[in-house]
């Protein structure tokens, strides 16, 4: 089957003019503004945004008033696995490793039509918290045809595993074949990417094939990294569970690419994906948590992002990445809620809550890991997480109790959370009606 390579993009549909006006606008551009509205042109993208006197209302626009609401940009979940909807409490071992095991068993026990029902489930429970955009990793290629077939918003990474170099070829054949058989789903709204899935399942030297496809390709790239004591002690000593599975399996233990490592070994998990070309500007490094100054500098310097899931993180055991230091240096960091088989309620408002606690962060910079910082993260900041003229039409409707001055309207909303949410639309599309 051919490499997807080409990318030819249908136009997104023509919608009518949509005019919303509400008590609060926040457009992660500046401070809120007092009955504000959002003009959506027919192509799907922010005619104007500001002051409801200051907004146009062309002739033949639909228009919508909902006093007592905070309009904001359409919020953007870094790290989900929508095709492991409704698995929720099907691995709960508290050891990693293990755990991993445990998923893989229920994995195998279902079929490409089951990934796609929970696909499709997944991104409709996403709509309905406000969610318009998904960065989600998964290897079943059922979340691409649903963020198609939902009409909403999003990259859909098609996961590799491998672990032994000796069957490089069948893996990126496997993979090449896969992301193939989705072209027909991708568009200006909905694109492929790929995902070596974690040092713990693939080799190094699948690692730099996957890699090189994927610029090659104009692919964007995810990888989980840097997230387990177990995978830091595979890559830097060749010990701990991982390692023993390895070698119980036949499989070499993973080296520096030149066979000549540095002093002190292998290095750090980071170091180890940039020996093998991995990082760079279109990267999205998966959780990110045992980063040390150094792997901090080299992310800012090859431009990669991460996407920060604080309460995986915790349930797992991991500890907490160092949001902070990431958002001091520049790297581009936003908030994701990893599957339900890790965290149970996928809550991005309750990601934004807990990353603020752990970075000392104020309320609009919470937000902002959901929307303007999460865009930025996975490679579309001008058209994503602001509602200001040119990005796209993705807007939601959020009820807050009546805040008393404009420095209250972020806390307002971080605070209400998807509950609050009462309209979606994607492009000026509605996506969620009121009942």
């Amino acid at each position: 089957m051919a490499v997807p390579c080409s990318h030819g993009e249908t136009p997104f549909p023509d919608v009518p003019h949509l005019r919303l006006r509400a008590s609060w606008l926040l457009s992660m551009v500046g401070p809120p503004v007092r009955d504000g509205a959002v003009l959506i042109a027919e192509d799907g993208r922010i005619a104007a945004a500001g002051k409801d006197a200051e907004v146009p209302s062309p002739a033949g626009t639909t228009r919508r008033d909902a006093p007592g609401e905070v309009l904001l940009p359409g919020l953007i979940n870094t790290h989900t696995h929508l095709e492991l909807t409704g698995l929720a409490g099907q691995a709960d071992h508290d050891d990693f490793p293990t755990w991993i095991r445990q998923l893989r068993r229920v994995k195998q026990g279902r079929r490409f039509p089951e990934f796609l029902a929970a696909a499709r489930d997944g991104v409709r429970r996403m709509l309905r918290a406000g969610v318009t955009t998904v960065a989600d990793t998964g290897d079943s290629g059922a979340v691409l045809r649903a963020l198609h077939e939902e009409g909403a918003s999003g990259i859909a990474y098609q996961e590799v595993f491998g672990p032994d170099p000796a069957r490089l070829e069948e893996s990126l054949g496997e993979l090449q074949d896969r992301a193939a058989e989705q072209e027909r789903y991708r568009s200006p709204r909905v694109r492929l990417g790929v995902s070596p899935h974690a040092p713990y399942s693939v080799s190094g030297p699948l690692f730099r094939a996957v890699a090189d496809f994927a610029r090659r390709c104009r692919l964007p790239l995810a990888v989980h990294i840097a997230e387990s004591q177990a995978e830091s002690l595979l890559l830097q000593s060749g010990t701990g569970p991982f390692a023993d599975s390895w070698r119980g399996r036949g499989i070499p233990l993973p080296s520096h690419p030149a066979h000549d490592p540095p002093a002190g070994g292998i290095g750090s998990p980071v170091e180890w994906l940039d020996w093998f070309g991995v990082l760079g500007p279109s990267t999205l490094c998966i959780h990110a948590v045992r980063l040390g100054p150094a792997d901090i500098e080299l992310l800012r310097i090859r431009g990669a992002a991460v996407a920060h899931c604080p309460l995986s993180n915790r349930r797992h055991g991991h500890g907490d990445a160092p949001l902070g230091a990431l958002r001091d240096a520049g790297v581009p960091v936003g908030v994701g809620t990893d599957s339900e088989v890790s965290v149970g309620d996928l809550d991005l408002f309750a990601e934004a809550r807990a990353a603020r606690a752990l970075a000392g962060l104020d309320a609009a910079a919470a937000i902002g890991l959901m929307t303007r910082e999460a865009a930025r993260a996975i490679g579309f900041p001008a058209a994503l997480g602001m509602l200001a003229p040119g990005a796209w039409g993705d807007v939601i409707a959020v009820t807050v109790s009546s805040p008393a001055g404009v420095q209250d309207v972020a806390e307002a909303v971080l605070e209400a959370g998807h509950a609050a949410v009462v309209e979606t639309w994607i492009g000026g599309r509605p996506a969620l009606g009121r009942p």
